[in-house]
């Protein structure tokens, strides 16, 4: 048996609609579980008032994830401290898998001190690159001491960073896809060049000193490519989680040339996801204004789907990359005219563009490369050659 890691995921419980967000962690899971780890999936609930439903939440989830080859690997847990309460597995349990664990790969900045404290080696993995080291340096958040810190920020800790490091030292990674899950689509794809986003996000972001606050949410991006569909060679779609009162917006959105579509109706699960982003010819997004501000050069988790089924992306240009400017599968734009030439030239020679998608996403984002290097960088190799020996 190989390491056995925990993957301490984020609000995926709060958002069972969600098979994007919850495809995003599902890349690490198939990542390790590829190099023959064993793997569990740790998630803090949110209780109600209501224990049976709680229960219930977590039991929809472990069906989930069994759906997704991880059965009977679940701990929900309420509370912290004297107050935790495991939901899905007795407390004797999930102490054990915690004693027995080699990596706790942490995607939940507030975990307290004292669960961390369970684990023999713990990494914080940073997949907000930019603000989260805004956050630790003004102490917006108290994250405790974890004995790595990966980011999927090119830029985060180096001189062409916009922001401080948050005071550790950075280990640089890239999202992960599974090449497996996510093969070369074969289906002739639609016209449409697609994304899916959450609109309004109610969320700001300062900069420095917290002077300076600005709306950094999706909606403020693309109101500024509100007139890209009239420019644009190919049809433009969003996949959007709106709330009642963005009426008006998908109005607005949809009187300027862009067919809006409810993500909840086409992306629930991870299978629905998959099967929109293969169905359409490629991805246009922008991304929120915090990236490019700090110019962190962030990549999306659903971008690098979308370039694992050779289906090309024009996406906003984040910052400087060393394999995102190559000039095929990839175009980042700054301006709307820049927007509408990137369209037209993957139309142009769609075939190029879609096999140089593909070959992006097997050189640079290959799930069992990225969970490899990250095992060899928390464990090591003696480490890991001895708990891959482990009963």
């Amino acid at each position: 048996m190989g390491a056995r890691v925990v993957i301490s995921a984020f609000d995926v419980l709060q958002f069972p609609l969600g098979g994007g967000h919850f495809s995003a962690y599902l890349q690490y899971v198939h990542g390790l579980r590829g190099l023959g780890c064993e793997v569990w999936w740790l998630e803090r609930l949110m209780a109600t008032d209501d224990p049976a439903a709680d229960r219930r939440v977590a039991a929809e989830l472990s069906e989930r994830l069994g759906r997704a080859g991880l059965p009977d690997r679940l701990i929900v847990y309420t509370g912290d401290g004297e107050e935790r309460r495991f939901l899905t597995v007795e407390a004797a349990e999930a102490e054990a898998v915690f004693a027995q664990t080699d990596l706790l790969l942490n995607f939940n900045y507030e975990v307290h001190p004292e669960l961390l404290s369970r684990f023999r080696r713990t990494a914080l993995v940073d997949i907000d690159p930019g603000l989260l080291q805004l956050w630790m340096n003004r102490g917006d958040l108290a994250i405790a001491a974890h004995d790595l810190y990966f980011t999927t920020g090119e830029t985060v800790g180096t001189p062409a960073a916009r922001f401080p490091s948050g005071g550790v030292d950075w280990l640089h990674i890239r999202p992960p896809v599974s090449l497996e899950q996510w093969p070369l689509a074969q289906e002739q794809p639609r016209e449409a060049f697609t994304t899916v986003s959450s609109w309004w996000s109610e969320e700001w972001a300062a900069e420095g000193d917290e002077s300076g606050w600005y709306e950094n949410s999706k909606r403020a991006s693309f109101i500024e490519y509100l007139t890209l569909p009239s420019l644009a060679a190919v049809p433009l779609e969003l996949a959007l989680n709106v709330d009642e009162g963005d009426g008006e917006d998908v109005a607005l959105l949809e009187r300027n040339g862009w067919h809006v579509r409810s993500a909840e109706e086409v992306t629930a699960t991870p299978a629905d996801y998959r099967a929109y982003v293969q169905r359409s010819a490629g991805e246009f997004s922008c991304a929120k204004p915090s990236c490019m501000r700090l110019q962190n050069a962030w990549v999306s988790d659903r971008t690098i789907c979308y370039l694992a089924s050779g289906r090309p992306a024009v996406v906003q240009h984040t910052g400087p990359s060393s394999y995102l400017d190559g000039g095929w599968g990839v175009l980042r734009f700054s301006t709307v005219e820049q927007a509408a030439q990137a369209l037209e030239a993957v139309h142009g020679d769609y075939a190029r563009h879609s096999a140089a998608a593909r070959e992006l996403a097997v050189e640079h984002f290959d799930a069992r490369k990225v969970a490899g290097e990250m095992l060899a960088a928390a464990l090591g190799s003696g480490d890991l050659a001895a708990s891959t020996t482990r009963d």
